[in-house]
């Protein structure tokens, strides 16, 4: 089988590009490479199964044969990414999405759309299941990523109703592990760098606000799992287990023996103030749960970027 990785070159797409290598299958990768990192698939330049395009796919898409699947993780992710590109992102995520679903109707290939817990904005159910709505600011400054995610959400059904096209939508939690971009401004990386560094860990608020952590061959395994079935979704995939961000500073810090502070600053705007999957839906029907301990995942990533930090 072929299968197509839009935004290949990124932290998700990378690893799902390797996990669809492992298991047999063909693999092209897609990126336009203005978030995605070449160094995330240098490993696989001599993979006979294995092939890059770089393209942006909100122009248009390479020739790209009749894939079976399409997996759509283009897109930047971390909010000071998406915030200094929002046009690109919402370009992205309608327009780019659009082509990667007229392909899959053309080939009937199975379509993944990488959707995000953003999606629900700053919730006011808690936790979050996939029937709730969300509360989204929609002209917020991070409105470009949330609101071109809930667009490729409705433009992805709306190929399914008026087409048949064979989709799927992952509604994706906070993920980490090694090739997070360690200058993303993500949370877990933002607090791994300062530690290793001994530099004060930047809280934004009090502190309180939560954050469900999911490693990520725990969700690569969940969103193969949700290709491998004929399951329209959305579902959600995360790991239930819930911490406020001080706590996570604090554990990072301990498990970097480091000497850093912690230091409070000014809330951002938007920033969700709790953040956790209700995962029933995807236990239920793809017999999936997140299975890599916290602090385990952690030092694996710590490890990561202190080795990038050291041979930069």
């Amino acid at each position: 089988m072929t299968a197509v990785v839009l935004g290949g070159s990124g932290f998700l797409g990378s690893h799902l590009c390797d996990a669809l290598l492992a298991r047999g299958e063909d693999v092209i990768a897609v990126d336009d490479l203005s978030t995605g990192r070449l160094q995330n698939i240098d490993h696989l330049k001599s993979n006979k199964s294995f092939k890059f395009i770089q393209a942006d796919i909100s122009l248009e898409l390479p020739d790209l044969g009749t894939p079976e699947l399409i997996l759509n993780f283009a897109s930047p992710a971390s909010p000071p990414a998406y915030l200094s590109m929002p046009i690109h992102t919402l370009r992205t995520g309608s327009l780019g999405t659009m082509h990667a679903l007229e392909l899959a109707s053309k080939t009937n290939a199975r379509f993944v759309m990488a959707s995000t817990s953003e999606i629900y904005g700053d919730p006011l159910e808690h936790p979050q299941n996939e029937s709730y709505w969300g509360n989204v600011n929609p002209v917020g400054v991070r409105s470009c990523y949330d609101e071109a995610k809930r667009f490729a959400e409705s433009l992805t059904l709306a190929y399914q109703r008026g087409l048949g096209t064979n989709v799927g939508i992952v509604r994706i939690f906070n993920t980490y592990g090694p090739r997070l971009d360690p200058t993303d401004g993500r949370v877990v990386s933002n607090f791994i760098m300062a530690a290793i560094n001994n530099q004060p860990l930047n809280i934004y608020g009090d502190g309180s606000q939560t954050r469900s952590l999911c490693y990520v061959s725990d969700l690569v395994d969940g969103i193969l799992r949700l290709a491998d079935s004929n399951l329209s979704g959305p579902i959600n995939l995360g790991n239930p287990h819930e911490m406020t961000i001080l706590e996570l500073a604090q554990r990072i810090i301990d498990l970097t023996d480091s000497k850093s502070t912690i230091s409070f600053q000014s809330a951002l705007s938007d920033d969700p103030q709790q953040r956790n999957p209700d995962i029933a839906l995807a236990k239920a029907e793809l017999d999936w749960l997140p299975g890599t301990p916290l602090d385990t995942g952690l030092q694996s990533t710590i490890h990561w970027m202190a080795t990038m930090e050291k041979n930069k």
